[in-house]
């Protein structure tokens, strides 16, 4: 274990599904961490061992870490000797980056930084951001002498980086470790400073470069990933209007050696993917063009999915003249944004889901087996229900997202439902 002696005490800003896992890892290298949150429900909850978001092998490095003493949750930062913002970065109006909650996660550590301190902004950010946030902080602390801008040389009291993170949810505490990361420094001793920071945790590459790189080269995975899935979301449409089965054309073209088609689905999730393509096309809209057509693309998804179950309810009123839409049961087979996780952030399956629940006065059944309740601003009116329950009552299936579990639900117990089948599990 690589333990550096010029870091032994942290601040983690935000304890969501980046930071939480980030302050229980580095806890674990034996730094005194203080992780931060608004929440005093999160906080009480961690304080005592248990988290509440759903990560493999999290509560398990959570409880060992707050047991020992490594670890604690608070409302207010202390002092650290590493500071790490790792908060959200949602919307504005006309999909405008706020950065409201990184500019007070800044204000709040403000107070208590002393010379020497590092700080890294690891929140998905604008290209800019970490400047932006130097500047705050500057005229926050003028006893401190601050880089705020993206430069290669100088002497400052402060080091600040920006490390954007790249795990993949459900992988996360693996991917800490194993996985290469990019490292923005303002100043190529901030670039330094955090990279000895990183190899107390990271086993991977630490790749070091300026601060507006970094925050644009996660921007540019996400929206490279935007856009293959675009392509294979439209690929859908086509098919499916040509009559042609879609997942055996994948399949199909798929065994050329230089072509890797992805799989469709119901659109993109996630508060990487389905945000941060929009982070570039706010900073340069004309020069952006494919980039914002591949987010047209998968941002349409959903109203596509919404039509083939409207046209499925039609048939069955059809088929039986004295129903009326409150007989119509439809049962939708997942929320979360990808599977076999609990996260419902930007999901285009709860984006339809509601609308099923807002549009019809039938039954409204969700079947999400990772969670234990239905969120209290959606679905009014839906039941959330097992697979089994769903099957039994269910006119119509929506299947949304390809959890594990409804992968081993055989396809004869399919058949006699009406069914819109987004990810293809069920294409027989």
């Amino acid at each position: 274990m690589n333990i550096s002696k010029n870091f032994k005490s942290m601040t983690v800003m935000g304890l969501g599904y980046i930071g939480l896992p980030t302050a229980a890892a580095f806890a674990a290298r034996k730094l005194q961490v203080c992780g931060v949150d608004i929440n005093e429900i999160t906080v009480n909850t961690i304080n005592q061992g248990q988290i509440h978001i759903v990560e493999p092998e999290l509560d398990i490095l959570v409880h060992s870490t707050v047991t020992e003493g490594y670890l604690k949750a608070s409302l207010k930062p202390e002092p650290a000797d590493v500071f790490i913002i790792a908060v959200p970065t949602p919307f504005k109006e006309k999909k405008q980056p706020d950065l409201s909650y990184i500019e007070a996660a800044a204000n709040a550590i403000a107070p208590v930084l002393k010379k020497g301190d590092l700080i890294i902004l690891e929140s998905t950010s604008p290209v800019g951001a970490t400047e932006h946030m130097a500047k705050g902080l500057q005229e926050f602390r003028k006893d401190l002498n601050i880089p705020m801008e993206n430069q290669g040389k100088g002497e400052f009291d402060i080091y600040i980086a920006h490390c954007p993170e790249r795990v993949l949810p459900g992988h996360v505490m693996r991917e800490l470790v194993e996985n290469d990361r990019i490292i923005g420094g303002m100043t190529t001793k901030c670039a330094q400073k955090a990279k000895e920071l990183y190899e107390i945790l990271v086993e991977g590459e630490c790749l070091l470069t300026d601060v507006r790189t970094a925050e644009m080269a996660k921007l540019t995975e996400n929206a490279f990933r935007d856009v293959n899935i675009a392509f294979a979301n439209e690929l859908s449409l086509v098919c499916d209007k040509l009559k042609v089965n879609v997942w055996e054309l994948i399949e199909l073209a798929n065994k050329h050696p230089r072509v890797n088609i992805l799989q469709p689905g119901p659109g993109v999730g996630g508060h990487c993917i389905a945000v941060d393509p929009w982070f570039i096309v706010s900073q340069a809209p004309e020069e952006a063009q494919l980039i914002r057509t591949a987010r047209g693309v998968n941002d349409s998804k959903p109203q596509w999915i919404q039509k083939k179950i409207d046209k499925s309810v039609d048939r069955i009123l059809m088929e039986n003249p004295n129903w009326t839409f409150k007989d119509v049961t439809i049962a939708c087979f997942g929320l979360s944004f990808k599977p076999d996780i609990d996260d419902l952030r930007e999901s285009p399956a709860l984006q339809i889901a509601n609308n099923v629940s807002n549009t019809y006065p039938g039954r409204v059944l969700i079947v999400e087996p990772n969670i234990e309740q239905l969120p209290k601003d959606s679905l009014h009116g839906a039941k959330l229900v097992n697979e089994h329950e769903a099957l039994d009552m269910a006119d119509i299936i929506v299947l949304l997202v390809d959890h594990k579990q409804f992968k081993k639900i055989p396809t004869r117990s399919i058949g006699q439902h009406y069914l819109i089948d987004s990810r293809g599990i069920w294409q027989n």
